[in-house]
């Protein structure tokens, strides 16, 4: 793995395996900054987590790892915030086509779905893997970028 900075998150359904991902980071000298939760809650909210971790992850361009029980609620969070390109990985092929090709800067992962020793696979992958910059991704990603553009500044899509 590549010397990076993380930013992790979790409700009390990705609680442990939040634990577990940032020791297997640091194990593997990644800097991991955890925006909480910082105990188990069990009534706690998944948004306000996916929303600390994306402010992190645009004001100082690093990396974001979510987890929630399935990974659906922190995708859809975090992909309400503009400049986040997030998506949920369920095995290290997935983790690395949303880099490669989707430059995805927010990994979500199914805290109650996913077997630890898949999750660690799927966080290795995808954090030591770059964007890939083949004319085909780069236009898609743009793309995608237009149509946030065009919903922040209330313009009329293409």
């Amino acid at each position: 793995m590549h010397k990076n900075v993380v930013y992790i998150g979790s409700d009390h359904a990705g609680f442990k395996m939040k634990q577990l991902i940032s020791a297997h980071l640091k194990r593997h000298g990644i800097e991991v900054h955890d925006e909480g939760a910082s105990a188990l809650v069990p009534n706690d909210d998944y948004p306000d987590y996916a929303l600390r971790v994306c402010t992190q992850v645009l004001r100082h361009r690093a990396k974001g790892i979510l987890v929630c029980g399935s990974g659906q609620g922190m995708d859809i969070a975090a992909n309400k915030v503009p400049g986040i390109y997030a998506s949920i990985a369920w095995n290290k092929e997935s983790a690395a086509v949303a880099k490669e090709h989707d430059n995805v800067n927010v990994l979500c992962l199914a805290g109650k779905l996913t077997k630890p020793s898949v999750a660690k696979e799927i966080v290795s992958t995808w954090i030591k893997l770059r964007f890939s910059d083949e004319p085909r991704h780069v236009r898609r990603v743009n793309k995608i970028k237009q149509i946030e553009n065009a919903f922040f500044m209330r313009k009329k899509l293409p």
